[in-house]
């Protein structure tokens, strides 16, 4: 495991838009597995202001996301399908063809986390896995549980994820109760996995993920067990493994 440190939210942006650009650049039909919330929005904003400046090209490129809201349409602004194509996708040369997003109205939600699940399957794996950090440890909508063997599944969401949630609605009982989830078991089959965190409200729970037990009570700390892992984290994300380990 690598970990970067940046001076502020803008810095790991930066930081982090350098790997995934390198990894387009490079191999330009990679597979990226793609994360949403107000974390990557400046990764975003950042590939977004390369590709206008023709440094990059997202033509080959195919993506899947990692969640999406249950009982929320496509069009819905609270939507991660609305998210992603207002914050990354029609500002680039995606392929409508190559982006895959879970259907949260699916009629048959455990159908749809088999044909997600075979969708990852049939384009050869992740390459790179983008991935934020919640406040319970959780990546993706992968809250506290008892195991780690899951692969796309339906989530009930934590009080503590709908309360961090809320401020993206107008109301805490506006926020979906559940969501489909790429697993843990799926997320670590990614070959290379970037974890991005910022702020010091998230300086305890990093701690936890990267230096305390492998527990799936902390979803996250299995990333210590995975190969190629690369954290970049602001100073404030980084406080508290300062004082706990203060050779890093």
């Amino acid at each position: 495991m690598e970990i970067i440190k940046a001076a502020d939210y803008q810095g790991m942006s930066r930081k982090a838009a350098n790997i995934i650009s390198a990894q387009v650049i490079l191999f330009p039909k990679s597979v990226l597995g793609l994360a949403t919330g107000s974390t990557p929005l400046g990764i975003y904003k950042q590939l977004v202001n390369w590709y206008q400046k023709g440094d990059i090209d997202f033509r080959d490129i195919r993506s899947v996301n990692l969640d999406e809201y249950c009982e929320l349409s496509p069009e819905d602004p609270q939507s991660y399908h609305y998210y992603m194509q207002e914050n990354f996708f029609k500002y680039v040369n995606f392929q409508r063809k190559n982006i895959q997003i879970p259907n949260g109205l699916a009629n048959d939600i455990e159908e749809e986390c088999v044909r997600y699940d075979k969708i990852i399957l049939d384009v050869g794996g992740i390459d790179l896995q983008l991935l934020g950090l919640g406040n319970t440890g959780h990546i993706g909508f992968n809250e506290p549980d008892q195991c780690f063997d899951k692969m796309t599944h339906r989530v009930k969401l934590s009080s503590q994820t709908i309360t961090d949630n809320s401020r993206f609605f107008k109301s805490m009982d506006e926020v979906p109760r559940h969501a489909i989830t790429m697993g843990i078991k799926a997320i670590m089959q990614a070959r290379k996995i970037l974890l991005v965190v910022n702020g010091d409200n998230k300086s305890e729970i990093l701690e936890k993920v990267l230096f305390g037990p492998v527990t799936p009570e902390v979803p996250a700390s299995i990333l210590q067990l995975h190969p190629n892992v690369i954290v970049i984290a602001d100073e404030d994300a980084l406080s508290t493994i300062r004082l706990q380990h203060p050779n890093l």
